[in-house]
């Protein structure tokens, strides 16, 4: 338990950094999209080299940027996870269409299969389980596949405000995992609170779902922009945290950052080798500059481990 005292000071400020922290952080991922991509002159000055970054797909987003932006990405040198949204896709043959040109023209063998957030598809699918049934990803030899995970549920999905489609889901998505020759894990949607989010864990291992958890948190932002985004994408029971610090007037301009979360979930992880929270993604919402350098002060400098190549 020795490690668990030792501390070091970040290379470039004053914070602390713990080993279970920097442990947590080996190998975190990040969100980009095509318009914010754009934005940035070169990656290489904001992430480690291999960092896994995640393109999301807005509806209404041509395949054409998408493909760009991973292209540029994979030049750049990391590891490109485009989202695949399920309700925007037309048929298989556009579904085939799309995995193709994500690997001839950018190199993509891994991808982010999720409903997508549309309430009326566009075509023959709904749900991820649909597109990965099709087989497509199998067929083009796609290493590595993550799906989406609800760690407070989802009312799109369960309207009645119960967990029971979620769960359902990710019982035949751990059953698929067995017959894949992809790697798989679960990327949830971003919370604020450890304690909900280490029982929701630990709930799916004792049912027997055992996909290691890429654990969604939202990057450092104004609090007002975390509540917004919070509101919109469902986030459920750990909006608690935000909503107490704006009572606090003296907090509430100031930005908020995940330190408190992610250490209490790295704490716990230290404690508890076997957890299955093996990684963090983060979602920029105060900009993708910001989240770099905070993740970076607090040990973030590794890039993807070789186990999750």
């Amino acid at each position: 338990m020795a490690l668990l005292n030792f501390k070091r000071r970040s290379e470039d400020t004053d914070t602390v950094v713990t080993p279970e922290m920097e442990a947590l952080l080996n190998g975190y991922s990040i969100e980009v999209m095509p318009r914010t991509a754009a934005k940035i002159e070169s990656f290489k000055d904001l992430l480690p080299q291999d960092t896994r970054v995640y393109i999301a797909h807005i509806d209404g987003t041509p395949i054409e940027e998408m493909v760009s932006t991973a292209k540029r990405l994979a030049d750049e040198g990391y590891a490109v996870m485009p989202h695949v949204p399920a309700r925007i896709i037309k048929d298989k043959a556009t579904l085939s269409d799309w995995v193709a040109r994500y690997q001839g023209e950018a190199g993509v063998d891994q991808a982010l299969l999720l409903a997508g957030g549309v309430d009326t598809p566009h075509g023959d699918f709904h749900s991820s389980m649909q597109l990965l049934e099709t087989g497509v990803f199998d067929a083009a030899g796609f290493k590595r596949l993550h799906v989406a995970g609800h760690p407070e549920g989802n009312k799109d999905i369960d309207p009645d405000g119960s967990t029971k489609n979620v769960e359902d889901a990710l019982r035949w998505k751990q059953k698929f995992s067995e017959t894949t020759d992809a790697d798989m894990a679960i990327a949830t949607q971003f919370c604020f609170e450890a304690a909900p989010v280490i029982d929701w864990a630990n709930g799916l291992k004792d049912a027997g779902v055992d996909i290691p958890i890429h654990i969604g948190v939202a990057g450092p932002a104004k609090l007002q922009t975390l509540i917004k985004f919070s509101i919109a994408c469902g986030v459920g029971a750990s909006l608690r945290v935000l909503q107490r610090r704006a009572k606090d007037v003296t907090k509430l301009l100031l930005p908020f950052t995940p330190d408190e979360f992610l250490m209490d979930l790295a704490t716990h992880k230290a404690a508890n080798p076997d957890f299955n929270i093996t990684n963090v993604h983060f979602f920029p919402l105060g900009g993708i500059k910001t989240n770099a350098q905070w993740a970076i002060e607090n040990g973030g400098r590794s890039t993807v481990p070789a186990s999750q190549d």
